[in-house]
This record gives structure tokens, C-alpha cells and sequence, in this order.
């Protein structure tokens, strides 16, 4: 009896001992809030139950820390095997051979025929278009929404397709009582709007000529930066649109304020709680001369760092993240457009309020328009130099013509500065 209860006790220790896994994975993750991450562990932890022997660590780092951090944990030797890694990131890690060229990857993997056009161009973007360094999980793409009743109060039949047709919907906006056309968002966060505007009318959403001149202030472009200097100047914006940042200019439209805002899907959660989708729709950014438009883009994605000890494992977990059902749980809870084709089909993203993203990523007039924020003095130029300049502008201390020269000096000075080091 004895070694019976013996052997039983033997049996169920070796039962209810831990198993240990005989790969383990550190993934860091960098853009951080309490769903991501709750999302984030939750297909992390349906990778481990697929694959027992692999064990996943999740490592959060805040993201006004991330940057730093994460560099300090490369340099040290100490480099997790797969991170979120931001398209602003991507380039300088990929230039010193830190990341794996996922190119066969992705052709040997079963979902990689369904990553749209778009997906492939920017997973390519940090290997100078030809490889791809990470497989990114969604894009954050400026779209135009617009209000339908106001636009039928103006008497304008159809929501504009051109720049053109855009400042006279929103001058008509503006002739009804206490309303606006246009959600200028005039403070922090409001260089998207401007560099937006002189690439679309510019015809090109190159930064720089090849001798290293900044195209901001090429005529096309003084016309996009005059274009809201209009729009402001006029009366189609709000007067105090020239102090809103992010939260203003979703405030202006889904409270009526205004007709027309330009904004990334994340805006979508606060304006879908306020608005009924009967009154409001997403359209493609309105197109310039040249037929095309060039909506800014953002992006992040899923790399893996040279350095790991275990590649396979280490790919097949950014697969698992983001096969097309985990990619479009993620899109649904984080605010991001997804990246495989068909998503458009989704039931949830189907509707007029994703129309404009969707149009946008599969047809060739709408080029995203990446920020170069390799530049070290981006940053500056970003928060500070635009907003100060741009604000004086809109309150006529400036001209188009005196803006762009400003700021082509800048970015100009900052490009040379830049090449100094490759």
C-alpha cells in the first residue's frame, strides 16, 4: 500500500509540476495602453497553448521611455527577440543590420498572398523598397469625414472628390448660421494637415530634390499652404480652430461645429459614440491638379531582432499575431486599419465609416505620405517650428510664399545635416 501510495504521489507531483518550455521568447512592446496590451496577451497566450515548448515574455515599456530603452537593450547585448516596432524606428535599426530580412518569410507563409499592396510597400519602406524588415499590424491613414446634414442644409449634393470641390462645399458650410465648414486643426499635432495639403496640390509627396532642396516651397506647394491659409482666413474654419489640437477638432465635428475633418481611424471611437452612423461618412482625401492625393500615413509593426536564438520560433510568432483573425480583433480594439485584403468585407468594417481608409489603400491616386522623421531635427521642425509659424500665418503675420521659404530652409539645413552621416 505504501508504494502504491507512493508511486501515486510520484504520479500526481509529475502531473502537477510545471512544465517547462523548452524555447523561451522576450517581446517588447512599445506603444502602450491597458487594451492593447490586455489584446496583445491574449493572442500571446493562444501562441503558447499552439505551442507548448514556447514560452513568451511580454515586456511593456511606456512610450515616452520606449525609444530610449529599447536602444539601451540592443546596445547592451540584450535585444529581445521580437518587438512593436513603429515606422519611424524601422529604418535606423534595419541600416545597421539589426533585423531580419523577413522577405522569404513572408513568401513562405500562408497568410503572406493576403497582405494588401499597400502593407508590402510600407513592410518594405525601412529596406529602401526591397526588403522587408517588418510585417506591419495596421496603418493609422488620414481620411476626410463629413457631416451629411450639414452638407444637405448647404445644398451640396455629394461629398467633394477634388480640392476644389472641398473649398466650396465647405465655403457653402459656412454660409448657415454658426457653422463652419472646415476642422482646422491649427495647434499641436497640425503639421500632418499642412504637408498634406502642399503635396496634394503640389503633385508629389517627395520631401526633397535630388540635389537635397526641400519641395515645400516649389509653387504646387505654396498653393497647398495658401489653400489653408484660405480656408482659415475666409471664415470656412472656426476662428478659434487656429488654438485646437486632436481633441478640439473631433469635439467641432461630432458636435456640428463644423462639416469637415481629416483624421486618422482613431478618431472614429469618440465620434461614433456621439454620432449616428446616418449622419456622418468617411471619404478619401480630395484629390489635387494632378489627380492623386497624398493622405500622411502612420504604422507599426512586428520585427525580429537578428540576435535571437531561436528565428523560426520568433516568426512564427509574429505570424501568429498577425494572421488575418488576430489582425483584425487587434484593428477593431486598437484603431487601426487592417492589412490583409478582404478586411473591407468584415462585417465591422463594411460601412461608410471605413469606406474612405479602405478606398484610399487600394486605389493608386491615393499615395501615403510617410513623415521624414530620420531627420534629427524633425522632431523641432514637427512641434515646434510649424506650429509657432503656422499659427502666425492663419493670423496674417505671414505669407504662403514667406511659410514655405521658412520652412524649406529648415529641412533643407536638416537633410545635409543628415546625409552628413550615411
Amino acid at each position: 500500500m505504501k508504494k502504491i501510495l507512493m508511486a501515486l504521489t510520484a504520479t500526481v507531483a509529475m502531473i502537477a509540476a510545471p512544465a517547462f518550455a523548452d524555447t523561451k521568447l522576450r517581446l517588447v512592446e512599445v506603444i502602450t495602453s491597458p487594451e492593447r496590451t490586455k489584446t496583445l496577451m491574449t493572442m500571446v497566450d493562444s501562441y503558447e497553448a499552439a505551442h507548448p515548448d514556447v514560452d513568451v515574455e511580454v515586456i511593456s515599456l511606456p512610450w515616452g521611455q520606449a525609444f530610449e530603452k529599447l536602444a539601451v537593450m540592443v546596445s547592451s547585448g540584450d535585444a529581445p527577440d521580437v518587438v512593436e516596432m513603429p515606422d519611424s524606428w524601422v529604418a535606423s535599426y534595419a541600416a545597421a543590420g539589426q533585423l531580419m530580412d523577413l522577405e522569404d518569410r513572408i513568401r513562405g507563409w500562408s497568410d503572406g498572398a493576403t497582405l494588401t499592396d499597400k502593407t508590402m510597400q510600407m513592410a518594405r519602406y525601412g529596406g529602401h523598397g526591397e526588403t522587408a524588415y517588418l510585417v506591419p499590424y495596421g496603418f493609422y491613414l488620414r481620411a476626410m469625414f463629413y457631416n451629411k446634414k450639414l452638407l444637405a442644409e448647404a445644398g451640396v449634393d455629394a461629398p467633394p472628390k477634388t480640392m476644389e470641390e472641398f473649398m466650396a462645399a465647405s465655403a457653402a458650410v459656412s454660409e448657415l448660421p454658426g457653422k463652419s465648414g472646415y476642422c482646422l486643426r491649427g495647434s499641436r499635432g497640425g503639421t500632418n494637415g499642412w504637408i498634406m495639403f502642399a503635396a496634394t496640390m503640389n503633385g508629389s509627396n517627395e520631401f526633397f530634390t535630388e540635389d537635397g532642396k526641400s519641395r515645400l516651397n516649389e509653387p504646387g506647394s505654396i498653393k497647398g499652404i495658401q489653400f489653408l491659409l484660405d480656408m482659415y482666413q475666409k471664415g470656412y474654419a472656426p476662428k478659434d480652430s487656429v488654438n485646437w489640437g486632436f481633441n478640439e477638432i473631433v469635439a467641432g465635428f461630432y458636435s456640428g461645429t463644423c462639416a469637415f475633418l481629416d483624421q486618422d481611424p482613431d478618431a472614429l471611437i469618440a465620434i461614433a459614440e456621439r454620432m449616428s452612423p446616418d449622419d456622418f461618412a468617411v471619404i478619401p482625401m480630395p484629390v489635387g491638379p494632378s489627380g492623386k492625393a497624398f493622405p500622411t500615413i502612420g504604422y507599426a509593426g512586428w520585427s525580429v531582432f537578428n540576435s535571437t536564438e531561436a528565428k523560426d520560433a520568433s516568426w512564427n510568432l509574429v505570424a501568429h499575431l498577425s494572421s488575418p483573425e488576430n489582425n483584425a480583433i487587434w484593428s477593431k480594439r486598437v484603431g487601426v486599419i487592417p492589412v490583409h485584403k478582404g478586411a473591407d468585407q468584415d462585417p465591422h468594417f463594411k460601412t461608410e465609416q471605413f469606406a474612405g481608409w479602405f478606398t484610399e489603400l487600394n486605389n493608386a491616386e491615393y499615395v501615403p505620405t510617410i513623415m521624414p522623421s530620420y531627420l534629427e531635427q524633425w522632431g523641432y521642425f514637427s512641434d515646434q517650428l510649424v506650429l509657432e509659424t503656422s499659427q502666425e500665418a492663419l493670423l496674417g503675420e505671414h505669407t504662403a510664399e514667406e511659410l514655405a521659404n521658412m520652412w524649406a530652409e529648415y529641412l533643407t539645413e536638416a537633410h545635409a545635416e543628415w546625409m552628413k552621416t550615411q
